[in-house]
């Protein structure tokens, strides 16, 4: 991959309209989506710095004629040491998160959130089962990976080929997925077997700070 960071202020531009994009819609923008966005008047001028970001290796153009952000440098907006953690959005029913299929775009993040020794992805929250927990609809997820949890903490199960984000705990005979949320709808999953821990929430990214 090339990892140069010398891009022009129209490149860098670009990139994070993209990442942006990523992380605000699940997807990326479309070439006049980002001549709107950038004010530029004419598509080519558009496309040519998506070739451009494509031959640096910086985006992947999709089968369906999409493009997906495989790299992102450091715009200058986060001082602090960096590392790229796929953004994964809606998983697909029978695969496993983190499925190529599944990534959406590889987002920088601080390392004093994503420490050194452990793998991790993040997460796109729907809906409000843990609003009380300080999990709202939109936000982002810092997700360790790991197939464990201890009692309280926040977890990514998969259940029915499903992900879900719930609170875990323990009991001599069952897991107990429980909501944390005002919506008095959201019930308790109790479980026996068939499901599987996919990692713990360790951050919090809100939606208003993306």
């Amino acid at each position: 991959m090339y990892m140069d960071n010398n891009f022009t202020k129209k490149q860098l531009e670009a990139i994070k309209k993209i990442r942006n994009w990523s992380m605000h819609f699940g997807r990326t923008p479309s070439v006049r989506e980002l001549m709107k966005d950038l004010g530029y008047k004419s598509p080519k001028s558009i496309q040519d710095i998506l070739k451009s970001l494509e031959e640096r290796q910086v985006i992947e153009k999709l089968e369906n004629g999409g493009y997906k952000l495989i790299y992102n440098p450091d715009l200058g907006i986060m001082h602090a040491q960096t590392v790229n953690i796929p953004l994964v959005g809606e998983v697909a029913c029978g695969s496993p998160i983190l499925a190529q299929e599944n990534i959406e775009a590889m987002i920088p993040v601080s390392t004093s959130m994503a420490k050194s020794g452990y793998k991790y992805y993040l997460l796109r929250a729907t809906g409000d089962s843990m609003n009380e927990a300080g999990i709202n609809d939109g936000d982002l997820l810092l997700i360790r990976q790991q197939s464990t949890a201890e009692e309280g903490q926040k977890v990514v199960a998969l259940i029915d080929d499903g992900a879900t984000v719930k609170e875990f705990h323990k009991t001599k005979n069952a897991i107990i997925l429980k909501p944390r949320s005002k919506n008095k709808n959201h019930k308790p999953i109790i479980l026996t077997e068939d499901f599987q821990i996919q990692g713990v929430v360790v951050g919090t990214i809100p939606n208003a700070e993306i």
